[in-house]
Parts: structure tokens; C-alpha cells; sequence
């Protein structure tokens, strides 16, 4: 058996080799979205089933996941093909066979070590411009995947060792920056490149067997630590349910609900009350769903490793048919705004059972944006950016302001990069005032982000989602604000009339769009905060005079401090 400290060397080893590999890949993306905000991923699989082994720290943790399926999708082509060879590296976008929405580009490869397969690297990155009828992808009216950009099946982009021409032929083709994908790809092909160096030194050293043992026992301990963190709850069943606004087409709120049992040392969501399949783009596939889970579990069981071992205590039932169980060629392009739901009513469920383990729900919404035009050169330019929001408060403290989705480590794109870029200019970049949960832990600040276009004109897409279901609190904390958007015309601001989502915009040089993004939800009773925190953030901006007295029954005075006769009286009145 393995004795301890070579397990915890090899585990960070082998952590290491993914850290290098999100890196190599986040310093040589031509894609801002990849540079920048780290919208990818890397990860180690098992040869035979596809089973996360090692993830990344840097990428997305929902890509890992769902890269699992999109390997086993490999492993499954190669069964029937039989033609697997050193070498070899898989591209495709699936988002119904592992994937997530169509701008995610997996490219898989098989790991050969003295001739023998030992297991698959794979790396997913999110591409700038993939086809479709809206530049960027984010398309909120698709009512099938055509609509949201090319679908490429498990092909061989390398085949024993030598490059297809003739697949990036036609994956330029079928973009709007060629230039852009081309750079990406490479990108991901040096990442895989360095994985498979890293790895060759790595059992050089150590040998076949003992890193082959290493990652079996990390699996082992992983089911067996979440299991015990599953037993030392209490038996019982547990519910949530939260909303979508609308799926883009039909202007009708979409449920999210699951239904959480615990039992011993196993637990089970039954998703079965969620909403059927939709027309619009916020369905999502089976592997995306049970990704999305593995995300949510992870936040609040923390101290397990990220492997598949995670998953092994759990039974996940999401029925055929469901939002969150679609298949082609339903549309899924808005994946983000769903998995970020599925987190939420976990996070709820599981306050009724382990409040010391969970926040407030966060702002819930990528806020995908798009600007595209035409600069006076002729040449083309498409803006995809996501924005952020504020974290839910938690059992230690507020939560976070101006953060990002926590189905990411993703960042925000800085504004210097966006104007860099593009032709834009951030006129106002901001915390949003009383946008926070309040609670005895406030939830964090969402933002404000005003942008004035500086070319001739541009069409306009917005994807986002919390415009009519504000992000709740837990344990008697409170909603966080709702999410606004708006856009200048010739008579003034216009707001989109599903809340959240629309295409058809076009603004002119000069005019302005404006986001502004809801915070995380409150933890616990706003009228147990400190008065004196509630003085603190009115002097620092984040809350108003009027939430004060409304939200916390806090009572200021002219200067800002604590009015405390006042105060007593109003905590008297709410609590009554």
C-alpha cells in the first residue's frame, strides 16, 4: 500500500501537471474570454471509463466534470473504430456527449507511457466565435443548436501524430474570427503538448504502478471521505426550488426544484419536479447537470478531493425529457444561467441540514453580453464578455463583492483589456448600492457597468438571467436585488421586455448600455447584524440610509453613527 507522504507528493505532482496545463493555455489564447477570464479548463482521466482523476485549480471546475462524459464519449468512439493510436488528439463540441454549449471546444488525448494507454489528457476552452445567428454564441432566441453555432461530432484532429488541415480548415470557416479559433486551438494543442512531457517525467520517476496506485487510492479516500461527511448528517428528505425567468422565447418562468434524502452514508437529488424541456436555449444535457451537482457538492464539502470518487455516495435522478436531460438538437446555449440554478436550490437544500456548510446564493447570472460590428477599416469586431456579482453571505462573514460565477475560478475581463480590444468605452465600472442579501452576514455587491459604444454602430446581445427571481437568502437572510439591464435609443433608456434576455439592439456612437448585477443573498436575520457593521457599510457606500432602517431596523444619524435609543425601538417593532 502507498504509504502517505509519497500519496500526498504524487497528488501534488500530478495537480501540477493541470495547473501547467491551464497555464500554458491561458498565456497563448488569442481569445480574451480564454486569456483573461480563464474560461477553460484541464484535467487527467481514467483510460477505461473516462472518470475525472486529476483537476486543474485554475480552470473551471464544471468543465472538469463535464469532460468525464466527453472522454467516455472517446472511449466510446474508439470502441467502435478500433484505430486508437500514440499520438492521436480529439476535437469536438458536443454539447449533448459531454459537453456544455457549443462555444466549448474539447480536444482529447490518449496518454501512451513505454506503449501502453495509461489515461486521457483533455483540454476544453471556450472559443470566441463559433458559427450561429448571434456573434459570440450567446443566442437567446434559438429554439434549436443550429441557431447557436456549427456542432462538431468526436473527430481526429491529429492522427498519429499528424495534424488535419482539413479540419481547421472547416472550423475557420465557420467562425467570424478565424484568427481568434486558430490562435485558441494551438493554445490548447501546446497545453497538451506539455501534459504529456509532464507526465512522461513523472512516471519515469515513480513508475507505472505507483502513480497507477496513487490516483486509485486518491479515488478511494475521496468516495470514502464523502460518504463519512454524508453520514454525519441527518436522515431525512430536504427541498428547494427556484426559477428561471424565461427560456428567451416563451415568456413564462421555468422551475428548478430538487428534492435532496439523505440516508446513512448516501445521498440522493431527484431533480423529477423540474421543469419539462423547453423551446428556448436554457436546457442543458444530462452531462451538464450531473457536472453542475459535482460543482455544488464540492462547495460545500470542501475538504474532499476533486475526483470522481465525489460522486460515488450520490444518486442523481434527472428524468429524460427534463430541462436538465435534453437532447439534440434542443437548444443549450445558455447552459450557464441553468447550472448556476441547480447550485442555488442545492446550496437551499442543504441549509435545512448543514447551515454551518452553506452561503447565501450568489448573483446567479453570467450576464452574457455581446457587441459586434463592422470597424471604418471593414474589418470585423465581436465582444463577448461576462460580468459579475456579489457571493452570498456564509456562516464567517459577508460575502464577497464583485466576484465572479461560482461555477468558476474564472476572472472578470479587466476593462482595460475590453477597450483595448474593442471599441468600447466603460464609463462607469461600480459597486451597485444595497444590491447585497441583507442578513447577519450581508451577501456582497453586485456591480454597475455602463459602456458607450465609440464605433459607428453595433448590434447588441443580452443573455442573462435573475431579472424576476432575485437570488435568496438562507436561514432567515434575505433576496439579494434583481438584475437590470438597459439600453439608449433615440428617446431615451429602454429595458428588454423578458427582463433578461434580447436580440435586435442596435445602438449608434455615442449611445450607452448599462448592467446592473445583483448581489448574493443574505445569511441569517438581518435585524441580529451589528449595528455598528450596518453604520460601517452605509459609510462605505454599500448600503443606504433607507435600507438601513428598512432592511436592518438600524437607525443612523446625521453623521452616520448608530442611533442607539432608535435603533432598539426599531428592532423592537420588526421582531414583533
Amino acid at each position: 500500500m502507498i504509504d502517505p507522504v509519497t500519496l500526498a507528493v504524487l497528488k501534488g505532482r500530478l495537480e501540477q501537471i493541470a495547473d501547467e496545463m491551464d497555464a500554458t493555455l491561458f498565456r497563448s489564447a488569442f481569445n480574451p474570454i480564454i486569456a483573461e477570464a480563464h474560461d477553460a479548463s484541464h484535467g487527467l482521466y481514467h483510460a477505461e471509463t473516462g472518470e475525472t482523476l486529476i483537476q486543474g485549480k485554475s480552470g473551471l471546475p464544471v468543465f472538469v466534470g463535464a469532460m468525464s462524459f466527453a472522454v467516455k464519449a472517446v472511449i466510446d468512439k474508439v470502441a467502435r473504430d478500433g484505430n486508437l493510436a500514440e499520438g492521436d488528439v480529439f476535437i469536438f463540441n458536443d454539447p449533448y456527449d459531454g459537453g456544455t454549449h457549443l462555444s466549448d471546444f474539447k480536444l482529447v488525448r490518449p496518454y501512451f507511457y513505454e506503449g501502453k494507454l495509461f489515461c486521457y489528457l483533455a483540454s476544453v476552452g471556450h472559443w470566441h466565435d463559433v458559427g450561429g445567428n448571434v456573434p459570440g454564441n450567446y443566442n437567446p432566441v434559438a429554439t434549436e443548436c443550429f441557431q447557436e453555432g456549427m456542432l462538431i461530432p468526436p473527430v481526429k484532429l491529429f492522427d498519429k501524430g499528424q495534424i488535419r488541415q482539413d479540419i481547421i480548415d472547416i472550423l475557420q470557416a465557420n467562425s467570424r474570427l478565424p484568427g481568434s479559433l486558430y490562435g485558441d486551438l494551438n493554445g490548447q494543442v501546446n497545453a497538451l503538448d506539455l501534459g504529456i512531457k509532464r507526465m512522461s517525467s513523472l512516471l519515469d520517476e515513480y513508475g507505472v504502478d505507483k502513480v497507477g496506485e496513487a490516483l486509485h487510492e486518491l479515488r478511494l479516500r475521496a468516495a470514502k471521505l464523502m460518504a463519512a461527511n454524508i453520514s454525519d448528517l441527518a436522515d431525512g428528505s430536504y427541498a428547494a426550488e427556484d426559477f428561471l425567468d424565461n427560456d428567451g422565447i416563451v415568456d413564462e418562468p421555468l422551475k428548478i426544484a430538487v428534492d435532496l434524502s439523505i440516508k446513512g452514508d448516501q445521498m440522493t437529488l431527484d431533480f423529477s419536479r423540474t421543469s419539462a424541456a423547453c423551446a428556448g436555449p436554457v436546457n442543458i444535457a444530462l452531462s451538464t447537470a450531473v457536472a453542475s451537482v459535482y460543482v455544488a457538492i464540492k462547495h460545500i464539502f470542501t475538504e474532499v478531493p476533486a475526483n470522481a470518487g465525489v460522486l460515488e455516495p450520490l444518486e442523481i435522478i434527472i428524468p429524460e425529457g427534463s430541462l436538465l436531460n435534453v437532447r439534440a438538437p434542443k437548444p443549450v446555449g445558455g447552459y450557464t444561467e441553468t447550472i448556476l440554478r441547480v447550485i442555488d436550490v442545492i446550496f437551499c437544500a442543504m441549509a435545512q441540514v448543514a447551515p454551518e456548510r452553506i452561503n447565501g446564493c450568489a448573483y446567479g447570472t453570467i450576464n452574457a453580453l455581446s457587441l459586434a460590428g463592422f470597424r471604418q477599416d471593414g474589418s470585423r469586431w465581436v465582444m463577448f464578455s461576462f460580468f459579475g456579482g456579489g457571493h452570498g453571505g456564509h456562516p464567517e462573514g459577508d460575502g464577497l463583492n464583485h466576484g465572479n460565477a461560482p461555477i468558476s475560478t474564472a476572472t472578470i475581463p479587466p476593462a482595460e483589456i475590453l477597450e483595448a480590444a474593442y471599441p468600447v468605452m466603460f464609463t462607469q465600472w461600480a459597486l451597485r448600492q444595497d444590491s447585497g442579501g441583507p442578513g447577519s452576514h450581508r451577501g456582497g455587491l453586485g456591480a454597475i457597468y455602463e459602456i458607450e459604444l465609440l464605433e459607428e454602430k453595433a448590434d447588441v446581445f443580452l443573455f442573462g438571467e435573475r431579472g424576476r427571481y432575485a437570488p435568496p437568502g438562507v436561514l432567515g437572510g434575505k433576496s439579494a436585488a434583481l438584475n437590470k439591464f438597459s439600453y439608449e435609443q433615440q428617446d431615451g433608456m429602454h429595458h428588454p421586455p423578458q427582463a433578461s434576455k434580447m436580440v435586435g439592439i442596435q445602438i449608434t456612437k455615442g449611445q450607452h448600455l448599462r448592467l446592473e448585477t445583483p448581489g448574493g443573498g443574505g445569511y441569517g436575520s438581518p435585524f441580529e447584524r451589528d449595528p455598528e457593521a450596518v453604520a460601517n457599510d452605509f459609510s462605505r457606500g454599500y448600503v443606504s440610509r433607507a435600507s438601513a432602517e428598512s432592511d436592518y431596523a438600524v437607525s443612523l444619524k446625521q453623521d452616520g453613527s448608530v442611533d442607539q435609543l432608535a435603533t432598539e425601538r426599531l428592532r423592537k417593532e420588526a421582531i414583533v
